[in-house]
């Protein structure tokens, strides 16, 4: 099944994101879920991130979104995790 973690960055926290970034992109490769990836920007600084993953159930996705170094940090204020149907693409 496919899920979207859409995950929106604490306020002022860029410099944070940009601490964990090379981690963050380490477990995306390592993990081999994730199906496609990238920031939410505003005024072109990166303030969330939306991740698509190919996974078995929601709990996978729980457990995916929990190990990410991001989430690990804190940097996330908020993370939504819905599944998803391509239909697209």
């Amino acid at each position: 099944m496919r899920v979207a973690l859409i995950c929106m960055d604490k306020a002022g926290a860029l410099q944070l994101r940009l601490d964990n970034r090379a981690a963050h992109l380490d477990y995306i490769a390592a993990t081999g879920v994730v199906e496609m990836a990238g920031p939410f920007l505003d005024a072109g600084s990166m303030v969330g991130s939306l991740v698509v993953l190919n996974v078995d159930d929601l709990a996978a996705a729980q457990a995916w979104a929990a190990g990410d170094p991001y989430a690990k940090a804190g940097l996330f204020a908020s993370v939504d995790i819905r599944e998803w149907k391509k239909v697209i693409g």
